[in-house]
């Protein structure tokens, strides 16, 4: 079990983080320059979603990632340092934002044998960015990209619990008093680790409106469908938006929690802009992992619905693994995935492959899914990856460049961070990104939530609308 410092430990550990930080403003004087101190240490087991829950501010910042699956939820509250960027050159600043903030940063960790594995988390820099370089809509309350280094970031992963704190330092940043704040803020976490919160949740109550109504929906796939066969494009992912207004406001809180109990298996995230919206999620879908230089990437295209019963379940399977359309719209994602590596020097690797897709399984949804595997260069940045990637076919289409433009005119809402990278990067260019799909835009007592079909040819106008109104429901049943 891990333990908290005792009183004693805190008082010499205490001198350790002075002189640390003493030294840190020194270098300050010195160079002229600020820096960013980081101090992290283990503590007692927290759960980093009450954290979010108890901490965070709607003037703040904020980022939750979970992935069940690996053991690791993380939350990062309040921004040291931060940017926010719109345009073509979004990922590239990015990268170099990235890369100014590590030459500023000076790490300290607790010097302890048993805290080998925890050391292994990193300052990270959060990221979120919209599907398109730009948003149409002026009053869309995220920009198009966002990236920023945490001033807080509580960590657990296989059950160890990881503090951090970024701190702002220059040459005459007093000591005693940044101290002083950072041990209150540090007691009231550790309080959280007692803190059982009340799940019990009854449906909120809320009417709705879909924006994109279902007959406008498929007249657009059936348009679409004209415009493939005509050999504009081969594939199109065409979106809808679904309002809902509630009586009171959304509790995001309550909502991520039904989101992980209900989709044990994908990502729950969210993203606050600090003025008062999130954008919240459970996406199956990863965009990329890099650990160690290795990257992993999903092909995640070509659904179905889950069976009411075993057999139907398995029959819904085989179908969808036999399907012509499917198999054809999950090529299109795996073919553009690796060309796309190529193009940045990766050779990308099939897992399991052996020209069959496997299923992802979710609770309401099944999945073709291919893994792909890469051993990433010393000079490619993950931010150039993502760059190269986004948007997939699985999101967007193909040829991309044609279907973003034909979404567009589709498409009478604004796309914003659904289907667009989410994730983090950190100090050893390590990271994990996400596919922001399965996802809403909560704003007070309002909420869009967003969904889309891959248009290929063979598709059918009423199917796709199903699995539209299918993926609606992972966000609806969640709301509270």
């Amino acid at each position: 079990m891990t333990v908290s410092p005792c009183r004693s430990d805190f008082l010499v550990y205490n001198k350790e983080i002075y002189q640390f930080l003493l030294t840190v403003r020194s270098q300050c004087a010195r160079s002229n320059k600020n820096k960013i101190a980081s101090i992290s240490f283990e503590i007692n087991l927290v759960d980093p979603l009450v954290v979010l829950a108890k901490l965070a501010r709607a003037s703040q910042v904020t980022f939750y990632w979970e992935n069940q699956v690996s053991g690791e939820s993380i939350v990062a509250i309040d921004a040291v340092a931060k940017l926010e960027i719109t345009g073509e050159a979004r990922f590239s600043s990015s990268e170099e934002f990235i890369q100014h903030s590590l030459s500023n940063l000076v790490c300290f960790e607790q010097d302890k044998p048993n805290n080998t594995d925890i050391k292994n988390i990193q300052p990270r820099f959060f990221c979120s960015f919209s599907f398109f370089d730009e948003n149409d809509e002026s009053d869309y309350p995220f920009s198009s990209g966002t990236v920023f280094l945490p001033r807080w970031q509580i960590s657990v992963k296989n059950n160890r619990c990881q503090a951090m704190v970024n701190l702002a330092i220059d040459a005459n940043t007093n000591i005693d008093t940044i101290l002083h704040v950072v041990w209150t803020k540090i007691e009231i976490i550790q309080s959280l680790a007692y803190y059982s919160p009340n799940l019990n949740n009854s449906p909120a109550k809320y009417s709705q409106r879909l924006v994109a109504n279902p007959e406008k929906f498929k007249a657009s796939v059936t348009s679409a469908l004209k415009a493939i066969g005509a050999g504009d494009f081969s594939k199109i992912v065409l979106a809808s938006a679904l309002d809902i207004y509630s009586r009171t406001a959304f509790n995001i809180f309550k909502s991520l929690s039904n989101l992980r109990q209900q989709h044990p298996n994908c990502y729950i995230f969210s993203t606050s802009n600090g003025k008062g919206q999130s954008f919240i999620g459970a996406s199956p879908e990863r965009l990329i992992n890099v650990n160690n230089h290795f990257l992993v990437t999903d092909a995640l295209a070509g659904s179905a619905p889950r069976g009411k019963t075993p057999e139907e379940d398995a029959a819904n399977a085989n179908r969808l693994l036999l399907s012509e359309k499917e198999r054809h719209e999950h090529s299109l994602v795996i073919d553009f995935i690796t060309q796309q590596l190529l193009k940045l020097g990766l050779r990308p690797q099939f897992v399991k492959f052996q020209g069959v897709p496997r299923l992802r399984q979710l609770s309401n949804i099944q999945h073709l899914w291919t893994p792909i595997t890469a051993v990433v260069p010393n000079n490619v940045h993950p931010l150039q990856i993502i760059a190269h990637l986004h948007p997939t076919p699985a999101v967007a289409g193909e040829s991309r460049d044609i279907a973003m433009q034909q979404i567009r005119r589709y498409e009478n809402f604004e796309r914003g961070l659904y289907a667009a990278p989410l994730g983090w990067v950190d100090t050893n260019g390590n990271c994990e990104f996400i596919v922001g799909i399965r996802s809403a835009l909560i704003d007070g007592n309002r909420a869009r939530l967003y969904a889309g079909a891959g248009i290929v040819a063979g598709s059918d106008p009423m199917k796709e609308l199903a699995e539209i109104q299918l993926k609606f429901q992972a966000l609806l049943k969640a709301l509270v």
